[in-house]
């Protein structure tokens, strides 16, 4: 598994590179972490099998609570 992530930059219009992170640090609470929970399970669970094919799942897409939060992606791991 790696980890990816972006700055927060005010006002910036170019295209970021994303840059692989060594820790990240998740500031939620118990019910928020339920809720990514669950939608890692889903996640998980829809990935099986999946082999040739790219795919990412948004968590703002399955829980619109998240839809103010940072961008919370999981993409498919060849």
């Amino acid at each position: 598994m790696k980890i990816f992530g972006y700055e927060v930059s005010e006002g910036q219009n170019d295209p970021c590179e994303p840059a692989e992170l060594a820790e990240i640090t998740l500031n939620a609470t118990p019910d928020e972490l339920r809720r990514i929970s669950k939608f890692l399970t889903d996640v998980a669970d829809q990935m099986s099998g999946w082999k040739d094919k790219t795919h990412h799942w948004h968590l703002s897409d399955v829980d619109k609570s998240f839809q103010s939060s940072p961008h919370f992606v999981v993409c498919l791991s060849r």
